[in-house]
């Protein structure tokens, strides 16, 4: 992975590449985040396969993490998770803004992700970060009754707006 390490001085967080070692973080803010979690060895896999695997984190405290997969000009954005007790400070739109960055400066044109319809706060997030409805995936999420669509989404890393960073203090 290409990840620099990051500081955002203005806040004390450092985004740095995900490592064996957080995984118990990672898991602990995993399963409490999502009714179909993704479990450990998907995890340990994307780091084995090299993808851009990202930590958010504050005085050694693991805030946020990222997950992308990238080839040639095109990235999928395959995870990204902001811990329950840190939501509601723009975090989220720090991380994906570094991700998205980071492959951009690797010759990424675009990337893609998939959605649930039913999670509003990260369709905004996406949206606001340049992401727009390309397609429908049905039946591609594990849902409490059945199966939930996805959206997919694409972004154009050389359109997408910058987003304005405030410090919650």
């Amino acid at each position: 992975m290409s990840a620099q390490f990051q500081s955002h001085p203005s806040n004390d967080r450092l985004i740095r590449p995900l490592c064996h070692t957080d995984l118990t973080q990672v898991m602990a803010i995993e399963t409490a985040s999502y009714d179909f979690p993704w479990s450990q060895p998907i995890f340990m896999d994307c780091l084995r396969a090299g993808y851009g695997c990202y930590a958010m984190t504050r005085d050694d405290q693991l805030e946020a993490y990222a997950i992308i997969s990238s080839a040639v000009d095109e990235a999928h954005l395959l995870n990204v998770c902001v811990s329950q007790a840190y939501r509601g400070q723009g975090l989220a739109a720090l991380m994906l803004d570094h991700v998205l960055a980071d492959v951009a400066l690797r010759g990424v044109d675009r990337c893609f992700l998939e959605v649930r319809p039913s999670n509003k706060p990260a369709r905004r997030l996406y949206q606001a970060m340049g992401f727009r409805v390309i397609g429908r995936r049905p039946g591609y999420y594990p849902a409490a009754e059945g199966r939930e669509d996805a959206w997919v989404m694409v972004c154009h890393l050389t359109e997408r707006p910058r987003p304005e960073y405030e410090d919650p203090q």
